[in-house]
């Protein structure tokens, strides 16, 4: 099987030859130190023969004043450090009247696809090939601020709504174009929750958040793509409003977050792919070699069996990944993770 093949199989639930391997990011300074010849993340995830390739939407700044920067959708960032985070400061948007002038980006602007293009021919039926954006929370929150946002749900609902539609609606059109374009597989971000709970009630989530998930999956599926629902966090609470979406993956599946891949698997492995969830807060960083490896095992041992798992961090391989550790993974699930699974005993 190729890459492509892998990747296809495994969202199908069924078993590869071999448990695919995927990241959504990977920072410069790893993929420099273990491949000093790419000359980008795509050359790094073809030369370690990743089964998928993954690039996102573009939205470019439109003003810049010193540490500040105004994106397309009129939210104001400060530049974070090395990780480059975006950190909102300024929402445009305070109350309805504020939606009567405002215009978001154009979804069919040509370089909204980034690499998309580019990753299509080269890749095109050999990798599967990955497009990620946010479906329509995050987004909104920047817009009216995260606070504000959610004291909105139930102070003032119909400003809430709004904002999401129009946000939905342009990364609908932006999703549309890139499955057209050639993208196989959607990761749609937005994270509903953190590592103790979700941001809001299921009632909420229900409410505001699941219908436009929803509408998101079922475009996705009509388009002849497949959906990976991204969010970090304690998802258990909203965690069946999720897979009534309709969703066909679940990422990344944060261990360090009460979301045990065992459970997960065998709560809902017989609905969704999951991809997950090898820790990058600690493990990576701060582990061992021998740590790692042991980790990935246990990993295949909780998920892997019978398919429908794509190996993962447990969110992304940030700068302060050591290299070799996250060369350990790579190397430990094309090791071990070949079907049928044939895997060590723990502790051997």
């Amino acid at each position: 099987m190729n890459g492509y093949q892998r990747m296809m199989t495994a969202m199908q639930l069924q078993e590869p030859d071999r448990v695919p391997i995927f990241e959504v990011l990977v920072h410069e300074n790893v993929w420099n130190v273990l491949c000093p010849q790419a000359e980008s993340k795509t050359d790094f995830e073809e030369i370690m023969d990743f089964d998928g390739v993954c690039c996102g939407g573009k939205f470019k700044d439109i003003a810049e004043s010193g540490e500040y920067y105004t994106d397309e959708w009129g939210v104001v960032y400060k530049r974070g450090g090395v990780e480059d985070t975006k950190h909102p400061v300024e929402a445009p948007l305070h109350g309805i009247d504020d939606l009567r002038d405002y215009v978001p980006p154009d979804p069919d602007t040509p370089w909204r696809l980034g690499q998309l293009p580019e990753l299509v021919e080269r890749f095109k039926g050999d990798r599967a090939i990955v497009f990620h954006l946010r479906v329509a929370f995050m987004d909104s929150a920047y817009l009216m601020g995260l606070d504000q946002m959610l004291m909105n749900f139930l102070i003032d609902p119909q400003f809430v709504e709004a904002v999401m539609d129009v946000v939905l609606e342009t990364n609908m059109r932006v999703v549309r174009n890139a499955i057209r374009t050639g993208a196989d597989i959607i990761l749609m971000g937005d994270d509903y929750a953190a590592n103790e709970a979700p941001f809001m009630s299921p009632q909420t989530f229900r409410q505001f958040i699941a219908p436009r998930l929803r509408r998101m999956v079922e475009m996705v599926h009509q388009e002849g793509a497949y959906f990976i629902k991204h969010s970090d966090g304690h998802l258990w609470p909203i965690l069946d409003d999720i897979l009534d979406t309709g969703t066909d993956g679940l990422h990344p599946i944060e261990a360090q977050a009460g979301m045990d891949i065992g459970r997960v698997k065998q709560y809902c492995g017989d609905r969704i792919c999951l991809s997950g969830n090898i820790d990058c807060g600690q493990l990576l960083p701060h582990g061992t070699a021998d740590q790692v490896r042991q980790a990935v095992i246990d990993c295949l041992r909780k998920a892997a069996g019978g398919g429908g798992f794509i190996m993962h961090s447990s969110n992304s391989i940030h700068s302060s990944v050591k290299p070799e550790n996250y060369r350990t993974m790579i190397e430990a699930t094309q090791e071990y993770g070949k079907y049928p699974l044939s895997l060590p005993q723990p502790g051997v």
